[in-house]
């Protein structure tokens, strides 16, 4: 099987440049940059240990930022290298370590031969790290060609991801056993990977619900939050295609008990903004764009965050948050965004019906009280109303729960890393 996928890549190769380039059209890739998936790179590697970080997109960009935080302090780690591969998580990035000399980011290179074996042979990393679910097989065999150690960090994976391994049961074998160490995130994961022949796989639990130090609460323009002072406010957070009109008609019906509700809307993909302006304009509301918020005044109805990064300040100052991604229907099998930012920062969490990809993440949330499940915006309005009654949720003791089960994962995590940082 790896001969036929290593085949199927080498066919493609001759439609990379019209694939690329579709996506640029598109705004899916850096204007520039995007010659990096093709392993054309610019950045000496420099001298000395070399650890390597791989991340598709912003979710798993945030949760290694407890990890990356613990690295830079690491004497003899020199460079720390991450790559992405969506154009969103690499802006993200880049807003967090752009002054950062020992951090440099690049784009994944395509997984296929020609390019992954540039990539490594350029960078040379001493360890190497994916996160989650991120399997690339031509990728990882040259790794381990290389005799460079691989650790899967946070290793999630879904029913669906699962079905389609096991058709492909002796493939799966021969790529998961080429991983040195497999940290996982959930009971789940664990199960799944001892039939696809991972070895060496300990459960420490979701990396994701680990502090990261910045505060980001700071960082909100102290005009900005001037001007929403007196608002009663909340949150909708990586809405999907239909949710930001669910959002919408909360909105309408939340008006007629606080005539000074505030709703943000922070899409999961903000390329579709202008299309959500229109679309909730048509229900006679006024909507700001984050980038505008200085026309912000007491008509403001809908606040839409039109930039990436935004979430977790934003968090700060919402009391409630509905995650997105758990609304639509058409994606029962492939549902649900990960609602720890919000929780650890002390926010009500409601959620849609859906919510496959993260269902041990809501489960454990919702043994602490901490999530609602809704249906229609009455429902979601009608628990807003309750909530917004409150002052800010003051639920110190779940907060601490959630800090103490995140801190002993990193701690556990950073160990079984540092083994092979100092082997």
């Amino acid at each position: 099987m790896h001969f036929w996928y290593k085949f199927s890549t080498y066919l493609f190769y001759p439609f990379i440049p019209i694939y690329l380039f579709l996506r640029k059209l598109k705004k899916k890739e850096h204007p520039t940059r995007y010659k990096e998936k093709l392993s054309q790179i610019n950045v000496p590697r420099g001298e000395g240990f070399l650890l390597w970080c791989h991340v598709a997109s912003i979710g798993e960009a945030m949760s290694i930022l407890p990890l990356i935080e613990n690295f830079e302090q690491e004497e003899k780690i020199k460079k720390i290298l991450i790559t992405t591969i969506t154009l969103s998580s690499a802006q993200v990035l880049q807003k967090k370590f752009a002054q950062n000399t020992k951090i440099i980011h690049q784009f994944l290179p395509l997984d296929i031969p020609k390019f992954v074996n540039q990539f490594i042979d350029h960078w040379s990393p001493n360890l190497s790290i994916f996160i989650d679910s991120e399997i690339w097989p031509n990728l990882i065999f040259h790794v381990k060609k290389k005799n460079i150690p691989l650790l899967l960090v946070n290793g999630r994976i879904t029913k669906k991801t699962f079905l389609r391994w096991i058709f492909l049961k002796k493939f799966a074998k021969k790529i998961f056993e080429k991983f040195d160490l497999c940290l996982v995130a959930n009971k789940e994961t664990e199960n799944y990977l001892k039939i696809l022949g991972a070895k060496n796989i300990k459960n420490y639990g979701n990396l994701k619900f680990a502090k990261i130090k910045s505060n980001f609460e700071n960082k909100l323009d102290s005009t900005f939050l001037n001007k929403i002072k007196n608002r009663k406010i909340w949150c909708a957070s990586s809405t999907h295609l239909s949710e930001e009109i669910f959002c919408a008609k909360t909105h309408i019906e939340l008006k007629k008990t606080y005539k000074n509700i505030l709703t943000i809307i922070i899409p999961r993909h903000i390329d579709r903004v202008k299309t959500i302006f229109e679309d909730l304009s048509k229900l006679n509301l006024k909507i700001i764009f984050y980038s505008d918020w200085n026309q912000i005044n007491d008509n403001t109805d809908i606040l839409l965050i039109n930039t990436y990064g935004e979430a977790v300040k934003l968090y700060s100052i919402s009391k409630c948050v509905l995650l997105g991604k758990s609304l639509v229907e058409s994606l029962r099998n492939d549902s649900g965004q990960n609602p720890i930012e919000a929780a650890r920062l002390g926010c009500k969490i409601f959620h849609g019906p859906n919510v496959s990809n993260f269902t041990d993440v809501y489960e454990y949330l919702k043994s602490l009280g901490v999530t609602n499940e809704v249906c229609s915006p009455e429902a979601l309005s009608q628990s807003l109303v309750e909530e917004l009654k409150k002052d800010k949720i003051n639920n110190k003791q779940i907060e601490e729960k959630i800090e103490n089960y995140g801190e002993n994962t990193l701690n556990n995590v950073l160990n079984e890393i540092k083994i092979y940082i100092n082997s």
